[in-house]
């Protein structure tokens, strides 16, 4: 998996940021973790011909490949 971190700081309207976290916080999950998920499967879906790590190429949604 990945080696590092690194900080993303984004500006949203700050009702939508509430809808989001209270979503997330009744899933029991994190901002953080549901932007994680969404960023990997943006990547995966929109790669085109690039080479993806071998821990994000097999990650479930991208077409034809069953989730995990």
């Amino acid at each position: 998996m990945e080696n590092r971190t690194a900080r993303m700081t984004i500006l949203i309207d700050p009702i939508k940021k509430q809808l989001f976290d209270d979503i997330c916080a009744r899933q029991d999950l994190t901002s953080s973790q549901v932007i994680r998920k969404l960023m990997r499967q943006y990547i995966v879906e929109n790669a085109g011909s690039r080479e993806l790590p071998a821990w994000l190429a097999g990650h479930p949604g991208k077409a034809g490949m069953p989730p995990r």
